[in-house]
């Protein structure tokens, strides 16, 4: 700061000042200072400024997988949606598992961020009282935790599920089958299942047909071999419904290996919305739980608890409706 002061011909002070938006400064000084650190290659210390300021800048984030679309487009509307305010994203990823998270989320709030966002809403004990503890923002995403530990941006995933069944049930079929991961891991993973086996009972049929694909995140390989084998075990299956539109595409692309009409022979139904799904032939039906706009609400919440637009409430609850898209490989 002291050699862009000195290429500028200011005080280290008024350096100091220029880098700071809400700070006072003659325009002409200001442009004459960022040209000098552009010159120099200079960059502010943020770290440095946040021991006076006691703010960081960023805000922490966990996801499940860095190669799942669905994380990554709610990584997308939460990064865009900070950038008004100023704040950057720091991203760690779990890996589906409990003990990873509550790893992350210590060496995360070591940092100071601003806030942190999680995905899900169930937690290992000391991660809970972490985050309980943290004294910043906590929000949950993609879940509708039964005990929120602050603020909550998410929808029901049992309930989406419901959503297919009513639909794969409208058009005729009873002999569905569940495809999914490890229920143990993938807690939306479980409650998918959860509601696909509750609506189904309570509409008198069977819901025992339940293939487990192996450890999430579920690819298409895995949906492929899956769908085997639950042919192998129920070959009078009329429909399936998978975890994730990447099982549900691999589950296709088996069928159309063993010659079996879709939809005609069996329906098949995926969640998520992803590309593939759009594009594949013939597209496959699936839920779209607005992962975008989970970012984005997310980080619309964070600012309000920042700028203090939301004095008095400490915990909220922004709930999401997914959309059922219906398309050819189940109608």
């Amino acid at each position: 700061m002291a050699d862009v002061a000195r290429e500028a011909g200011v005080s280290p002070m008024t350096v100091s000042r220029a880098f700071k938006s809400d700070a006072y400064v003659n325009d002409e000084t200001r442009k004459a200072i960022l040209l000098a650190a552009d010159r120099l290659g200079y960059v502010m210390d943020s770290m440095a400024s946040g021991l006076s300021s006691r703010k960081t800048g960023f805000v922490a984030a966990t996801i499940p997988s860095i190669n799942n679309a669905n994380f990554a487009d709610t990584v997308r509307g939460l990064t865009e949606g900070l950038q008004a305010r100023g704040l950057q994203v720091l991203l760690g990823y779990t890996n589906y598992n409990q003990e990873e998270e509550e790893r992350l989320v210590r060496q995360l709030l070591t940092r100071r961020p601003e806030a942190i966002v999680v995905t899900g809403g169930t937690h290992s004990g000391k991660c809970r009282t972490m985050l309980a503890n943290a004294g910043i923002p906590v929000i949950e995403t993609w879940d509708l935790p039964t005990e929120p530990i602050d603020s909550v941006v998410g929808f029901s995933n049992a309930d989406a599920s419901a959503m297919i069944v009513g639909h794969l049930v409208a058009t005729g079929r009873t002999k569905i089958a569940f495809l999914g991961g490890d229920a143990s891991r993938d807690t939306r993973g479980f409650d998918r299942r959860r509601g696909f086996v509750r609506e189904m009972e309570a509409r008198g049929l069977d819901a025992t047909r339940l293939i487990e694909a192996g450890p999430p995140p579920i690819s298409m390989r895995e949906g492929a071999d899956a769908l085997a084998r639950l042919m192998s075990r129920w070959p009078d299956t009329e429909a399936v419904m998978c975890v994730s539109d990447l099982a549900a595409f691999g589950a296709l692309t088996e069928c159309q290996r063993r010659g079996f009409d879709v939809p005609g022979a069996i329906a098949i139904a995926g969640f998520g919305a992803y590309e593939i799904s759009d594009i594949c032939v013939p597209p496959i039906t699936s839920i779209d739980p607005h992962c975008f706009q989970i970012g984005l609400l997310t980080a619309r919440r964070i600012i309000e608890l920042l700028s203090g637009e939301a004095p008095g409430q400490t915990e909220s609850r922004t709930l999401l409706e997914p959309i059922l898209l219906v398309r050819a490989s189940t109608s």
